[in-house]
C-alpha cells in the first residue's frame, strides 16, 4: 500500500514549496497515523515530529481532548457563513482572545491561514488611512529577511530572494529596515545594544517616510523563515514607541511565534506592548484545522463603522470563522488553562537546555540559541546539500528534521517528554558527526 500511495501522490499531488523533480531520488514519506509527538508511516517506522508539522502542532497528534471537542461540534454545526449569521464557537473564541490579549485588542476578524491574516491586516491598515482621508499612506515596511506569507500582498512584505525573483513583477515592492538578529551584532556588542542600533535605523526611516507609510509589520522576537533569527524584546518596545510617534500602525505577526511558542502566550508580552494588529494562526487550533485571526483595536474598528458600504472592510472567504476550527481553538485554549502549559514549558525548556549542553559545545555548532520552545543553531559542514542530507539522516534516526540551509532548529510539540528530548539531542549529535 505504501508504494502505491507514494506513486499516486507523485502523479496527482503538487506538493508545496517543492521542486517535484527531487522526488525522483528523495522519496516522499507516506504517513499513516500520528500519536503524541510521533508520526508513523505505512511500513511501521516512526518519526519524532521535531518541527510540529510546520510549527502548528502544540499538544500532539490525535490529542484526545481536541478530538472530543471536534466530535461534539460535528454533531451540532459543521459550518455556516459568517456574513449575516453567527454561531457560538466564534463568539466564545473572540471573547476568550479579547480577555487574553493586551487591553485594547477587542475585535477579531477571521481568515483561513497565516498569509490570509497578513493580507487582512495590510488591507485593513491601508483602508483605515483611506477612510480617514490619508490616501497617501499606502506603503509598508518590514524587517530584512522577513517572511509573512506567499500570497501576493504577503509577498510584498516578505524579504526572501527566491520569492522576490520569481514573483517580483507581480507585487508591490516595499522597503525593509535592518533586522535586530543578534547573530549580526559586532564583537562585544550585546543583543540589547544591537537591537537599539537597529531601532535607530527604523526611526530614521520613519522620520523620512512616515507620511506614506500605513504600517510596519514584524515577527516578534523570532523571524522563523530567516533561520530562527532571535532578537531582544527592547526592539519591539522601541518599535511601538516610534510607530505611535510617527502615526504608523504596528502589525505583530505572531502566526508562528504566538500561542506560547516564545515562552509567553503572545510574544509581544515580553516587551509589554500592544500592537495595532495581532495576527494569529498555526498553533491556534493545536494543528488541527486552518484558521487565522486578526485582532485589532476599537479605534480601527470605528473607522469602518458607517452607513456607506464602501467604508466597510471588504474582505471575505467562504469558510471565515468555521465552527469546527473555532471549536478546536477553544479546546486548545482550554488545555493552556487546565494544564498550566506556560509554566510547564519553562521547566521543560530549562531541562532541554541542560541536556543540550553537548550540542551547544560541539565544535561544528555555531550560534546555539533558544527562545521559549524554539531552539536553533548553525552547523559547519562541507556539504552544499546539508539540509537534504540532514533530513534524510534524521529519518534514519527516527527524527523529522527540516533544516533551513545550514540552520537546524527544533520546534517540538509542547507535550514532548524528557526521555524524548534526550533522544532528540543524542541522535542529532550523531547526525552532526556524520555530516561534519
Amino acid at each position: 500500500m505504501n508504494e502505491n500511495l507514494l506513486n499516486r501522490s507523485l502523479s496527482a499531488v503538487w506538493h508545496p514549496c517543492t521542486q517535484m523533480k527531487r522526488h525522483e531520488t528523495l522519496p516522499l514519506i507516506a504517513i499513516a497515523r500520528g500519536q503524541g509527538v510521533w508520526l508513523h508511516d505505512f511500513d511501521g517506522n516512526r518519526y519524532l515530529d521535531t518541527v510540529s508539522s510546520w510549527w502548528v502542532n502544540l499538544f500532539g497528534h490525535c490529542n484526545p481532548r481536541i478530538n472530543a471537542a471536534l466530535t461534539d461540534q460535528l454533531g451540532k454545526l459543521e459550518h455556516v457563513m459568517l456574513a449575516g449569521f453567527t454561531h457560538e464557537p466564534v463568539v466564545l473564541l473572540s471573547e476568550r482572545l479579547r480577555e487574553l490579549a493586551h487591553a485594547g485588542l477587542g475585535h477579531c476578524f477571521y481568515g483561513s491561514d497565516g498569509a490570509s491574516a497578513t493580507e487582512i491586516a495590510l488591507k485593513m491598515s491601508a483602508h483605515y488611512w483611506r477612510n480617514n482621508g490619508q490616501l497617501q499612506k499606502s506603503q509598508f515596511i518590514s524587517l530584512q529577511n522577513s517572511y509573512h506569507g506567499e500570497t501576493l500582498g504577503a509577498l510584498s512584505v516578505t524579504d526572501v530572494a527566491l520569492f522576490r525573483d520569481a514573483y517580483g513583477a507581480l507585487i508591490k515592492q516595499n522597503a525593509t529596515v535592518p533586522c535586530p538578529d543578534w547573530r549580526e551584532a559586532e564583537a562585544g556588542e550585546s543583543a540589547e545594544d544591537f537591537a537599539l542600533r537597529c531601532a535607530a535605523a527604523l526611526e530614521q526611516h520613519l522620520q523620512q517616510h512616515h507620511q506614506h507609510l500605513a504600517a510596519f509589520i514584524v515577527e516578534p522576537l523570532i523571524q522563523g523563515a530567516a533561520g530562527m533569527a532571535m532578537y531582544h524584546p527592547v526592539y519591539l518596545k522601541r518599535a511601538r514607541e516610534l510607530c505611535s510617534q510617527y502615526g504608523v500602525h504596528l502589525i505583530a505577526d505572531e502566526i508562528a511565534v504566538g500561542m506560547g511558542r516564545t515562552g509567553t502566550l503572545f510574544a509581544c508580552e515580553q516587551a509589554n506592548i500592544s500592537p495595532d494588529f495581532l495576527l494569529l494562526s498555526k498553533g491556534i487550533t493545536g494543528g488541527y484545522l486552518p484558521l487565522s485571526i486578526v485582532m485589532t483595536t476599537e479605534l480601527i474598528y470605528q473607522a469602518f463603522y458607517a452607513d456607506d458600504t464602501a467604508r466597510g472592510f471588504l474582505h471575505s472567504h467562504s469558510y471565515t470563522g468555521n465552527p469546527l476550527a473555532c471549536r478546536a481553538a477553544l479546546a486548545t485554549l482550554d488545555i493552556f488553562a487546565q494544564d498550566d502549559v506556560l509554566n510547564a514549558n519553562r521547566i521543560k525548556a530549562a531541562f532541554f537546555n541542560r541536556i543540550a549542553q553537548p550540542l551547544r559545545e560541539h565544535p561544528k555548532v555555531r550560534n546555539f540559541r533558544n527562545t521559549g520552545m524554539v531552539w536553533a543553531f548553525e552547523v559547519d559542514s562541507p556539504h552544499a546539500d546539508f539540509a537534504q542530507r540532514c533530513f534524510s539522516l534524521g529519518l534514519q534516526h527516527e527524527l523529522l528534521l527540516r533544516p533551513m540551509g545550514n540552520t537546524v532548529y527544533f520546534m517540538p510539540p509542547y507535550i514532548i517528554s524528557e526521555e524524548e528530548i534526550q533522544m532528540l539531542v543524542t541522535r542529532t549529535l550523531s547526525i552532526i558527526e556524520a555530516l561534519s
